[in-house]
């Protein structure tokens, strides 16, 4: 299970990592970014550093490369394409299926895991003290330099779009 584990994980990673460079379309690449650090972080789950993986979907395939999109789109560098036009007709269909699978795969891990959710475990996994004294440190004793780093990456966001939308205001001509 392992070793096939690791070749799924390991082709996630070298076909996003080829989307990167092979997409002419600067957000399908960034998608395949996406598809490379998700494969990175399945190898992290597979050596059990959780916390890693974690981290790893969160602040790079969640945080960076939505930023990556965001500037992408804010300068306007990808192509208008018509949404008309579907270039693949199974897309959608696929679509729906992968979507009612992931759902049906999220419905059963919550009423498989029900009975478990308020039960505290005696054996601890390794390096899980480690984890639980960040998140103390984190969430009580710095929560105020947490929060404003949240609140300045807000401010950081809204303050780029208003400094890069254009006035469509139409010119006076004398």
């Amino acid at each position: 299970m392992e070793l096939l584990v690791f070749v799924l994980a390991s082709v996630m990673v070298l076909a996003g990592a080829v989307g990167v460079i092979a997409y002419r379309n600067p957000v399908h690449a960034a998608l395949g970014l996406v598809l490379t650090l998700f494969g990175v972080a399945v190898h992290f789950v597979s050596m059990e550093a959780h916390f890693l993986a974690a981290v790893q979907v969160i602040v790079y395939a969640g945080a960076i490369v939505v930023l990556f999109l965001f500037v992408i789109m804010l300068l306007g560098v990808d192509r208008a394409e018509d949404l008309d036009v579907e270039p693949f007709k199974i897309q959608r269909p696929l679509a729906v299926i992968v979507g009612a699978s992931v759902t049906g795969l999220v419905i059963a891990a919550v009423v498989r895991g029900r009975s478990t959710l308020g039960e505290m475990s005696d054996a601890a996994a390794p390096g899980d003290d480690n984890i639980r004294a960040l998140a103390r440190n984190l969430y009580s004793d710095h929560v105020l330099a947490f929060e404003l780093t949240s609140v300045l990456l807000i401010v950081a966001v809204v303050g780029t779009v208003v400094l890069t939308r254009r006035s469509r205001r139409p010119e006076v001509s004398q």
